[in-house]
């Protein structure tokens, strides 16, 4: 039977979306779900250390954000013009969205900084997508550091109404602080064009304190797309092509996890990057789970046997979305969207710089 994308959707009224997140971080507001009575409380992330279990395992994404907007001008003394990078495919090879799409041909060429840092539409890609080439001087990512925007999302941008406009289109610029509120403090890898965001709300103490009661940590990395943020389009839910994307799991976090299974501890993934990763490895090495590095386009959506998703830490996600849909696989339909209307009703705020919910058993 097929899946109803409708059956997926909520209201929201824009001021619930949040524009800036909570200051300090672990001050976000945290729902308790409880799967099997059903029980929803609610609490303050501040709280999680009292919420888990000794030797509970917590999984977290150390991916790193890299600033993927790049805002030029066509050569020579053209329009502005950005280039949104999406995926590393050599060095200095990227496929690229680009806006204004329609003014930007293979062969043009980008300036960010005359004769430093520039690139050239070299050719295309589909979906609206281009192959870049950059040119620059030194390492590519100092440049990108230097040159590049942090890459919020666009409901982000849109809520906060802070854009340019470039003829028809819109290019959003970077308020001070963005580069650092949209990482998480144990980000390592670069990578991502997006934050794994159910992570944004750790700080170094509450990680101390979470260790100070049993709480173990271990990593795993899943550089995420800009394909997180694409809507579902096809009229069956189940024919949906999901993004493509990296991810790593390493000798030292298979150990600890095996160790939780032997054990019986539950692991906790923090966030649907950090789900998707693990359940995209134990597909495919199968137990006990084995290092390795690889990429997935694993589309988790009702039904789904999860393997080594025991509790899930996650934010509040859009409506009709594949993340809605991988939370829903996990506590059901009926429940999450019984919490959305409680949270909507408890003025939590959405999204990625929103509240969090710890979905338990």
């Amino acid at each position: 039977m097929s899946l109803s994308l409708n059956d997926y959707d909520y209201e929201l009224p824009d001021n619930y979306i949040a524009r800036y997140p909570a200051e300090p971080r672990d001050s976000s507001r945290l729902m308790l779900i409880n799967r099997s009575s059903h029980k929803i409380e609610h609490y303050s992330f501040r709280d999680l250390p009292s919420l888990l279990r000794a030797g509970d395992l917590l999984v977290l994404n150390d991916t790193k954000v890299i600033p993927a907007r790049l805002i030029g001008r066509k050569k020579p003394g053209g329009h502005k013009s950005e280039i949104f990078l999406i995926e590393e495919k050599g060095e200095g090879l990227w496929i690229a969205l680009v806006r204004p799409g329609k003014k930007i041909k293979q062969g043009d060429e980008i300036v960010f900084d005359a004769k430093k840092f520039e690139c050239k539409i070299i050719d295309y890609a589909g979906r609206g997508e281009r192959v870049v080439k950059f040119f620059y001087e030194g390492d590519f990512l100092e440049n990108l550091n230097k040159y590049g925007i942090t890459p919020l999302p666009p409901y982000i941008l849109n809520a906060r109404k802070n854009i340019l406009k470039v003829t028809a289109n819109k290019i959003p610029v970077e308020e001070p602080g963005d580069r650092e509120h949209y990482q998480t403090v144990y980000a390592q890898s670069s990578g991502s064009v997006a934050a794994p965001t159910a992570g944004l709300h750790f700080t170094p103490n509450l990680i101390e304190d979470l260790k100070k009661v049993g709480i173990r940590f271990c990593y795993v990395t899943l550089h995420i797309s800009a394909g997180t943020f694409l809507p579902i389009k096809t009229d069956k839910i189940e024919d949906h092509i999901m993004h493509t994307e990296f991810y790593n799991i390493n000798e030292e976090t298979c150990l600890e996890i095996q160790n939780a299974r032997n054990e019986k501890r539950r692991i906790i993934p923090v966030g649907t990057t950090s789900v998707r990763t693990l359940e995209s490895a134990i597909l495919k090495t199968g137990f006990p789970l084995k290092p390795h590095k690889d990429k997935t386009s694993i589309f988790i959506f009702p039904p789904f046997d999860f393997k080594l998703t025991d509790v899930m830490v996650t934010n509040f996600h859009l409506p009709k979305s594949t993340l809605l849909l991988l939370v829903s696989a996990f506590a059901g339909r009926e429940l999450i969207l019984k919490a959305y209307k409680i949270a909507i009703e408890n003025n939590y705020r959405f999204y990625s710089y929103g509240d969090v919910m710890l979905i338990s058993d």
